[in-house]
């Protein structure tokens, strides 16, 4: 296992709760200056991964390097070297934002002068100047979720995990975290970002690995991932009610690549074929005697890959035992 270019090396990752495989022989690396996205559902096996890389959990089997330095047989080195950021703000709520950062740094054992430079950088770089002498609890969720990343970033830690750590923020507060994100990797910092947010994973990651019932199921880059889908999808929105919508669906298969959407009454085809393809779907439809609504093509999307490949969306559990552990 070289870890010469990779500051992640996972080999044959294993973990189970209760007889029930959480995580079954995973295999990934993470390039050094790079952002990889584990990409899956809750209870996929994602969160638990980032437990085991964090050593804050033991693997059954397998070997994961930080660095080169092994999770489990050198875990003092590895937490020397990462960050981390969970689900949830980690951050004390009667503190101030400038004493959870002192906090923590004197926990890393950093000098006086090297807390209080490094926690001004910090909070000009998360826009928190102006709040940082307010108790946390005083903070909004963007507020919380920013600190929480900021503290883990006090020692400035080469590698970050961070588990999906937008989840719950409004669309500023996610933008605000996307560009800092984009700010570190760009200063050189290593990043593995589990998320079931599609448009997280298209702009930030490098390489997307999804994981789905603790299995690896499909990686690569962005383009990569949809052109396994098509280089189009042909979308068709039926009018009238559920009838019209089943006497549609029921016209189409799964060889079609077909998605559907019962709520906005829509059907998806994986299409290469353009508008030929299109006038024998319209027509299909017209001899079946369903009425279009609207018609459109677009370019497939990380959504449509995790459909594709999985039959469900990310927001559906694939009833695993993370789930379970609170992850």
């Amino acid at each position: 296992m070289s870890a010469d270019n990779n500051a992640i090396v996972v080999k044959g990752l294993r973990k189970s709760f209760k007889n029930l495989a959480v995580l079954d022989g995973i295999d990934f690396s993470v390039k050094r200056g790079t952002v990889l996205a584990l990409l899956g559902p809750n209870g996929a096996g994602k969160t638990t991964t980032v437990r085991i890389l964090s050593t804050l959990l033991l693997p059954d089997s397998g070997q994961a390097l930080i660095n080169g330095f092994d999770v489990v047989k050198e875990a003092d080195e590895v937490r020397s070297l990462i960050g981390l950021t969970g689900q949830y703000a980690a951050v004390d709520e009667y503190l101030t934002g400038k004493e959870n950062l002192h906090m923590i740094g004197r926990l890393y054992r950093l000098s006086h002068p090297d807390i209080k430079r490094r926690s001004q950088e910090l909070l000009e770089l998360f826009d928190l100047v102006e709040a940082s002498a307010r108790a946390v609890k005083t903070y909004s969720g963007g507020m919380r979720r920013r600190l929480d990343l900021a503290v883990s970033l006090i020692a400035s830690p080469p590698i970050i995990f961070l588990d999906e750590p937008t989840t719950g923020l409004d669309p500023r507060s996610r933008l605000i975290m996307w560009d800092i994100i984009e700010q570190l990797v760009a200063a050189g910092t290593t990043i593995l970002l589990t998320t079931q947010d599609m448009d997280e994973a298209d702009r930030l990651a490098d390489k997307i690995v999804v994981i789905d019932g603790g299995k690896i199921i499909a990686e690569g880059t962005s383009d990569e991932l949809k052109l396994r889908v098509g280089s189009e999808r042909l979308e068709v929105t039926i009018s009238g009610g559920v009838s019209s919508f089943e006497a549609a669906k029921n016209i189409f298969d799964d060889g079609d690549g077909l998605h559907l959407d019962s709520k906005r009454r829509t059907l998806s085809l994986a299409t290469k074929g353009g508008v030929h393809q299109l006038k024998q779907v319209l027509s299909r439809l017209d001899e079946a005697g369903v009425d279009v609504e609207h018609v459109s093509f677009r370019r497939p999307t990380l959504d449509d890959v995790f459909l594709t490949l999985t039959g469900r969306t990310t927001d559906q559990p694939d009833g695993g035992a993370e789930k379970q552990q609170g992850g």
